[in-house]
């Protein structure tokens, strides 16, 4: 089945992408679940991983900054600026 988003959730889109690229992001897919958007770090996560959780075969470790986040909490729990 093909992903199809509902919205960008945080920055109030303001946080542009550079030439296109460069742009992390939280999107909210239609079933309710959600895909965010930035710097892979699967391979420097799993060496520093903590005890208990992995990094599965088929799953990726993504960063995103801190305000994207944020943001994107404040918009769902309806406190966005």
């Amino acid at each position: 089945m093909p992903i199809m988003f509902a919205r960008r959730l945080g920055m109030k889109n303001r946080q542009e992408c550079l030439q296109g690229f460069y742009c992390p992001q939280v999107l909210e897919k239609l079933d309710g679940n959600f895909v965010f958007v930035g710097k892979p770090v699967t391979q420097e996560a799993t060496a520093a991983m903590l005890p208990g959780p992995s990094i599965g075969p088929t799953e990726a470790a993504i960063e995103v900054p801190r305000d994207v986040v944020l943001s994107a909490m404040a918009e769902l729990s309806g406190k966005a600026a």
